[in-house]
C-alpha cells in the first residue's frame, strides 16, 4: 500500500510524520520555509487524507513500516524522521523497527510512554463511537479544545478554524483504526536509550495532552538530545507556532547535513 504524499525541495531529506486525527496539509508553513533547504517529505499516514486504510490490524508498527516503503518508493535510505503526537508515536516505531534509516529524530508534543489503563479505555470507547457514529462528532466534542492551547483560541482564530476543518475533514474509519492503533502502542522509554542518532524534543508550554515531563522524559533518555520549549503554544506547535518550531528543525536538521557530508 502507498501512502500519498508531498515532497518539496532538494537537500537532506526531512519526513514530518502528521498528528492525530489531522494530514500532511497540517505542515503547510514547513513546506513553505523549510523546502528551501531539505527536501520535505510529508506524508499522508494510512487512512488520513489522500491514503488508503487497508486492512492491516490497528498498529503503529504498519505505519512505520508504510513510511519505510514510501522511503524505498523515494530512493530515499536515510532521513530526518519527526512526528507531532501521533506522528511522533509512528516515528518511535520507526526507530525501533527502521534504526539504520534514522539520520535524526524529531519528537514534538508526544510521548515515549504507552497509554495508561484510563487513556487505553478513552481511546477505545472513542473508536467505538467514531466507528457507531460514522462522523467525527465526539472528536469535534473532546479532542479538538484540547488539541490548541489558551493562547491560540484567544488569538488565533483563523488557526483554530483551520485545525477544526482539519479535524472535520478526518474519516471515522480511519481515526477509530488509528486511536485502536495507538491505544495498543508499546512503551519506548527504554528503547530511547539505545538510539544513536541525534533528537530534537519539542514541547507547546500550554501543551495539555503531551505534558512538560513527558518531553522531559524522553530528553533525559535519549543520549543525545536537545529540548525546546515552545511558548504560546499548546499541542500542535508546527501549527499554532510555525516559526520557533522552524527555527529548532533547521537548525538540527542543518548540523545533521553537514556531518553526513
Amino acid at each position: 500500500m502507498q501512502l500519498y504524499c508531498r515532497d518539496v525541495g532538494d537537500g537532506t531529506p526531512l519526513v514530518l510524520l502528521h498528528a492525530f486525527p489531522l494530514s500532511s496539509a497540517m505542515w503547510l508553513a514547513q513546506r513553505e520555509a523549510l523546502s528551501a533547504r531539505f527536501r520535505v517529505v510529508t506524508p499522508d499516514l494510512r487512512g488520513f487524507g489522500g491514503s488508503p486504510l487497508g486492512t492491516a490490524d490497528p498498529s503503529v508498527d504498519v505505519m512505520a513500516d508504510d513510511v519505510a516503503a514510501l522511503l524505498d518508493a523515494k530512493g530515499i535510505d536515510r532521513a530526518v524522521v519527526g512526528g507531532l503526537s501521533m506522528g511522533g508515536y509512528v516515528t518511535l516505531a520507526f526507530c525501533r523497527r527502521h534504526a539504520d534509516r534514522v539520520l535524526g529524530v524529531v519528537l514534538a508534543d508526544t510521548k515515549a510512554t504507552a497509554d495508561t489503563d484510563t487513556a487505553r479505555a478513552t481511546r477505545l470507547r472513542i473508536a467505538e463511537r467514531l466507528e457507531s457514529d460514522q462522523t467525527v462528532d465526539v472528536l469535534l466534542e473532546e479532542l479538538l479544545p484540547r488539541l490548541v492551547g489558551p493562547t491560540t483560541m484567544r488569538q488565533r482564530a483563523l488557526i483554530y478554524g483551520r485545525v477544526r476543518g482539519l479535524v472535520q475533514s478526518a474519516p471515522p474509519s480511519a481515526a477509530a483504526w488509528a486511536q485502536r492503533a495507538m491505544a495498543a502502542r508499546p512503551d519506548a522509554l527504554e528503547m530511547l536509550a539505545g538510539l544513536q542518532a541525534p533528537a530534537l524534543v519539542i514541547h507547546g508550554a500550554e501543551d495539555a495532552v503531551a505534558t512538560a515531563e513527558d518531553a522531559r522524559a524522553m530528553a533525559e533518555a535519549l543520549p543525545n538530545a536537545e529540548l525546546v520549549l515552545v511558548p504560546r503554544s499548546g499541542h500542535l506547535t508546527a501549527v499554532e507556532q510555525p516559526q520557533p518550531f522552524n527555527e529548532a528543525v533547521a537548525a538540527f536538521a542543518a548540523a545533521l547535513g553537514r556531518t553526513t557530508r
